[in-house]
């Protein structure tokens, strides 16, 4: 017999009202960006292929008919303001979605200000009612320092447009009509940066049309600069904090065996999110919109789902792009089920087992004769750990290193620390190669867990002999089982796969394509060199994967990832017109 514990009040099943409305706020954002896009492209149409109005005449009703060129140039601004506010609504930004609930009202009172566009006004009123229903699914946060900057820029372009129309105004007297007031000339060029007229009545057509047609050029620049500027995402500089580096270097002694990149996370322009537990962490950086996160997560694989969950909560807070750039199969497994990020193959990690190493062979004959080159030219390597090294001689190898690197800026992110002889990697391990006492070239290993290396840093003097790194690298491989190290990780072989196959017999004509792309890529970047140096060792190749939402997103994390990794660099004086340090 139930007891009155078992006797529960029935849940009343959601109407279909209901289920209706909960599932458009699930797809609110991309669909209320998709409508955004197609109105902005057909504006543009609209604007700028006038003749094609007549074919679109049913879906261009709700867009103004351009009656000048000005109305056509701002019509052609609007339509890149409404793309650009796409983009932030389907990434559902806060600030995107004020600018459109904006935007829309401003049609509206446009529309019915004048009669016969009734129905225009009716649209643009239902397409704000969308807005404002889905109001709660526009919470992403933009970059907060981005509102006072677009002040300042506006305020500052329209100070100088005003300056600029002025000054022609009282420069050329000759053609303004009459002695209008300064107050006149003020209004009338505040009028020509939207285009309008104003009271003063000037005389020739050429200065008239130069006067107004530069007034709507600078008002039309900074609508737009403005806008980017308003609607661009968070870049919050990156900075792994000293308590973060701290609780890492605790994960690491216990799990640090599981990556080969995990010593990277300790990279000092890194930020970190942790699991509840803090059992374990993601090390990323915001470039471009995009959170690059790098490698696995740090720390017990039982933890990562946590780790993951709060990185996706922080990147939804934001409305950045989620990436992960060179997880292990493990990684990318756990961000497919965490997070339903596809994972593409971006090449193999080199990894060289100690024990089976051997310079005996044919497969090994191209690096012994390079190896017995260089002995025989009189060049010495010492295999040290960083802490064992005297600090004289550790601060001339770090300024050699610099030297080497000569103008080029410090690459690297996921697969480089980019910093030597910090006093708290005292584990890492330093080969450096000599001749009659001058230091010639140098190599640094991360630790890879207990046992294991990883390659961080390979720097040569350019005029030291051919065959040089193959013999440092044996040499380190000679002395890792004195250095407990049973396993050495060389460089990362970008697209190895493709350069691989695509040069046997039989690579269909797709591949032989793509192999050719990459190799003419390798001519901008060490693609296929570093492919072929890793070979030479017969290492065995670990996969490593790339990360990503969708497939619409990989432009946007190429380029991050490019800048990242310092292939692409911002001149600094473009950063700080941006307002980005």
């Amino acid at each position: 017999m139930p007891t009155m514990a078992d006797v529960r009040p029935a849940v009343p099943a959601p109407s279909r009202l209901a289920r209706l409305r909960e599932r458009y706020l699930r797809h609110a954002p991309r669909l209320l960006a998709a409508v955004a896009a197609l109105l902005g492209l057909l504006t543009l149409l609209d604007a700028v292929i006038h003749s094609e109005r007549l074919r679109v005449h049913e879906l261009t009703q709700v867009i103004p008919e351009p009656t000048s060129a000005a109305a056509s140039a701002i019509v052609a601004v609007s339509g890149l303001v409404l793309l650009r506010v796409a983009a932030g609504l389907r990434k559902r930004k806060r600030r995107a979605w004020q600018i459109a609930v904006g935007v829309t009202v401003v049609m509206i009172v446009a529309h019915v200000l004048k009669a016969h566009r009734v129905g225009e006004a009716l649209v643009s009123a239902a397409f704000l009612v969308l807005l404002l229903s889905a109001r709660a699914r526009f919470t992403a946060k933009s970059d907060p320092t981005s509102r006072w900057f677009a002040l300042r820029v506006f305020l500052q372009f329209a100070a100088i447009a005003i300056a600029f129309g002025m000054v022609m105004l009282y420069a050329n007297p000759r053609h303004v009509a009459g002695s209008p007031s300064f107050g006149d000339r003020w209004q009338e060029v505040v009028c020509g940066l939207v285009g309008a007229d104003g009271p003063v009545r000037l005389t020739g057509d050429k200065f008239g049309d130069v006067f107004h047609g530069t007034l709507l050029a600078f008002g039309l620049v900074t609508v737009i600069v403005v806008a980017l500027l308003l609607l661009r995402p968070s870049e919050p500089s990156a900075r792994l904090t000293p308590e973060d580096e701290q609780r890492l270097r605790a994960l690491l002694a216990t799990q640090g065996e599981r990556d080969s990149l995990g010593y990277f996370a300790l990279r000092r322009d890194k930020s970190v999110v942790w699991s509840a537990s803090g059992k374990a962490a993601i090390a990323y950086r915001v470039v471009s919109g995009v959170a690059l996160a790098s490698g696995d997560p740090i720390g017990d694989p039982e933890a990562w789902p946590g780790a993951i969950s709060a990185y996706r909560e922080l990147v939804d807070e934001y409305g950045w792009t989620p990436a992960v750039m060179g997880c292990g199969e493990l990684g990318a497994t756990v961000y497919r089920r965490e997070y339903d990020l596809s994972a593409y193959a971006l090449g193999d990690e080199a990894i060289v087992d100690v024990e089976d190493f051997t310079l005996e062979g044919r497969p090994m004959r191209g690096v012994r004769q390079a190896c017995t080159k260089v002995a025989r030219a009189g060049y010495e390597v010492k295999v040290r750990r960083a802490r064992d090294i005297p600090t004289d001689e550790l601060t001339d190898v770090i300024r050699a290193a610099d030297a080497w690197r000569g103008a080029e800026v410090e690459r690297g992110f996921s697969m480089a620390l980019s910093r030597l002889g910090d006093p708290r990697d005292g584990d890492t391990v330093l080969a450096t190669a000599q001749l009659d006492g001058a230091l010639r070239g140098l190599l640094n290993f991360v630790p890879w867990g207990a046992d294991g290396l990883s390659l961080d840093l390979m720097r040569r003097d350019r005029s030291a002999d051919n065959g040089l790194n193959e013999f440092m690298i044996s040499e380190v491989v000679k002395a890792a089982p004195e250095l407990g190290v049973r396993r050495v990780s060389l460089n990362f072989a970008v697209f190895r796969d493709a350069l691989e196959r695509g040069e046997r017999i039989g690579a269909g004509p797709i591949l032989r394509v793509w192999r050719g792309l990459i190799l003419f890529l390798s001519r901008f970047w060490q693609i296929e060199s570093l492919y072929r140096f890793n070979v030479k060792f017969r290492p065995y190749w670990e996969p490593r994967f790339l990360s990503f939402p969708a497939a619409r997103d990989i432009p946007r994390i190429a380029v991050a990832a490019l800048e990242a990794e310092a292939f692409l660099v911002r001149p600094k004086l473009l950063k700080r017109l941006m307002g980005r340090t």
